[in-house]
């Protein structure tokens, strides 16, 4: 059952849906396979369940710190997130340059200006099980993500303001 505090995601198609949270609805990205309750590593799907918000990145040099009650950072261009399974740090966070593959989180788009880290396959992470499973800013026409949920940059920073250390994300599976 979901709480006051979780943030809803329910697909209306492959690769668009909607959120709602404490009475708010924001239309949102998913992956662009769709959302999948067996996630695998670079399948394209946002996986299916209730994670935990671990943190929070900004880029200081565009947006100033959001208010928001989860532990917070700002992004710097040596800011990497390890996305090879074979790797001891798969699903972590690293410092670039790093010798296995890595996703780079200081990025010339605004789509990682803010991202929120799911704890999804986290604690521990199993090999091959998805990674860099975040919540962060969509494209204007709201294209699908690797494997992510996205929102406008406002919506997202109106979400963080109300997220605390009892927020959870609660993504559900949608058959078409």
């Amino acid at each position: 059952m979901a709480a006051t505090h979780d943030l809803i995601v329910i697909p209306d198609g492959r690769s668009t849906g909607w959120a709602s949270f404490r009475g708010r609805n924001w239309r949102c990205a998913l992956g662009a396979t769709g959302v999948r309750t067996d996630k695998r590593e670079g399948d394209g799907a946002t996986p299916a369940g209730r994670f935990a918000l671990r943190h929070v990145f900004y880029r200081a040099d565009r947006i100033a710190r959001p208010v928001c009650g989860l532990p917070m950072a700002a992004l710097s261009p040596s800011d990497g997130w390890c996305d090879d399974p074979a790797d001891t740090a798969y699903n972590r966070a690293v410092k670039l340059p790093y010798p296995a593959s890595c996703e780079r989180l200081w990025r010339g788009d605004t789509v990682y200006d803010l991202i929120v880290v799911l704890g999804h396959n986290d604690d521990p992470p199993f090999s091959g099980a998805g990674s860099a499973v975040f919540v962060h800013c969509a494209r204007p026409d709201y294209a699908a993500t690797e494997g992510c949920v996205a929102f406008a940059a406002d919506d997202l920073l109106t979400l963080l303001a109300g997220f605390d250390a009892d927020s959870q994300v609660d993504i559900r599976a949608l058959d078409l």
